[in-house]
């Protein structure tokens, strides 16, 4: 499952110098297109919402075998969505388009981090390719 958080819904227009010009739409379908190439099937959801964003969390724990997140700003903020990556005992991989650690310093800490396989930040939108071929082949290896 591919989950992206708040502000995504976005990419494309809000400050492309930052997160480029791809809309998340065509990420969400390249990633599926490349999530087939591994023969995964992506289940792709979005939401400004902490509490949606849980919902969707909960729900991979029956419908998926890892999760793709970018938390977004709640990266730096949610105790509660990781709390939620934990209980539901799926691998997680985090990505971020941006280089967070080349930005302001509040965007340094990630609560989700430590619960990772792994995080993937600062390679623009082709960071998430990357994250669903790792994501296949950790499904695949274990």
């Amino acid at each position: 499952m591919l989950i992206n958080g708040p502000n995504l819904n976005l990419l494309g227009t809000r400050e492309p110098e930052t997160y480029g010009y791809e809309t998340l739409q065509d990420i969400e379908q390249q990633c599926a297109d490349h999530a087939s190439t591994f023969g995964v099937q992506l289940i792709a959801k979005q939401s400004n919402s902490e509490g949606e964003l849980i919902n969707y969390i909960h729900e991979a724990k029956h419908a998926a075998q890892a999760i793709v997140i970018n938390p977004g700003a709640y990266t730096h903020t949610s105790i509660a969505i990781r709390d939620a990556l934990s209980a539901v005992n799926l691998p997680v991989f985090e990505i971020h388009i941006s280089n967070v650690h080349a930005r302001e310093e509040f965007r340094h800490h990630s609560y989700i981090s430590g619960i990772a396989v792994g995080v993937i930040c600062g390679f623009g939108t082709a960071g998430y390719k990357y994250a669903i071929e790792r994501a296949s082949h950790y499904i695949s290896e274990s």
